[in-house]
């Protein structure tokens, strides 16, 4: 009982309070209405692709929600510190609270919540992301081995003759794929050693020419282990899986030179494994790709290891 006699203890005011704190804390750390650009990068760099924007987006949310719980958490463990400590003028034993059942759902169905949100978000921007609904206008096959990248420009180039849907060094790309490829096309190429370096920057690796506002697609294999082609400031990165084709596509809006790496440890000198991505206007890609069929870099070089009937046939019933 309190000194003025009444029952009521002083420091359930202050509870409610630290209560109704945490609470309008966790609703303004998720229920704001901002969009990707008005909270911080967290890491990331900025984005230079039109699809990047949604990935740094969810990347941005799960942070949130991660600091949204972890304020929760932290504010019941100093509430249960503060509030549940032992009094120094009794030696009682504190109410024991066993097979609560409101408080055992609550901590059951609160994380299933917030996993179930995550899936969702994480689900709907991996489809959009990985949609290959639309025909592109550049496709680019890129080629891991180790120690370095190829790309093969799936294109008609004046001066390059041959047929990229028939073409033996890309039997390794189904046909699933190849019904996109522009017809006639001959097609270039660019593949580099680890002692490759960019002429401008002098960055490490091959360099990858690719037009600005145009959709590109990126058909990725390998010759020997897996890869994984990452192009940093696309914030996007995919297996290269020899035996299995994998593809995306972006649309780059910024013109620049970024860095790119394999993001698969492959092997001894994995860290070796660097290329580099310009982004030009469309009459610059195109005068590049004039200048490959120039230097005699004409045709394709091998794909990689050609999809085995099991995997083809997995293919085939997705369609």
């Amino acid at each position: 009982m309190s000194p003025n006699g009444s029952d009521r203890s002083p420091r359930r005011p202050m509870r409610r309070k630290l209560l109704q704190a945490l609470t309008a804390g966790l609703v303004l750390a998720t229920a704001t209405g901002c969009t990707y650009k008005d909270f911080p990068r967290l890491g990331m760099p900025t984005p230079v692709t039109e699809e990047a924007p949604r990935i740094l987006s969810l990347w941005q949310g799960s942070w949130a929600a991660a600091l949204a719980v972890g304020v929760l958490v932290w504010g019941l463990i100093l509430w249960s510190a503060m509030f549940h400590r032992r009094s120094r003028t009794k030696i009682e034993v504190p109410p024991q609270t066993r097979y609560n059942m409101p408080i055992e759902a609550l901590y059951t169905v609160v994380p299933i919540i917030i996993i179930s949100v995550l899936f969702y978000f994480t689900a709907r921007d991996e489809t959009k992301l990985l949609d290959l609904s639309k025909k592109p206008d550049v496709t680019v096959n890129v080629v891991g081995f180790q120690w370095s990248w190829g790309f093969n420009y799936i294109a008609d180039v004046p001066g390059s003759t041959g047929n990229a849907k028939t073409s033996p060094e890309l039997l390794a790309i189904p046909d699933r794929f190849k019904k996109e490829f522009p017809a006639n096309a001959g097609g270039v190429y660019d593949v580099g050693t680890p002692g490759t370096r960019n002429p401008q920057t002098g960055n490490p690796g091959p360099t990858l020419w690719l037009p600005e506002g145009k959709t590109v697609r990126f058909v990725l294999t390998s010759r020997d282990v897996i890869h994984s082609f990452w192009v940093v400031p696309f914030l996007m990165k995919q297996d290269v899986i020899p035996g299995h084709t994998n593809a995306f596509q972006v649309i780059p809006n910024h013109e620049g030179t970024f860095m790119g790496k394999c993001a698969e440890l492959c092997g001894v000198d994995h860290s070796r494994m660097l290329f580099n991505v310009k982004v030009v206007s469309p009459e610059r890609y195109e005068q590049h790709l004039k200048d490959l069929a120039k230097k005699g870099q004409t045709g394709y070089i091998p794909a990689g290891i050609a999809q085995t009937p099991h995997e083809k046939n997995r293919e085939t019933n997705n369609l």
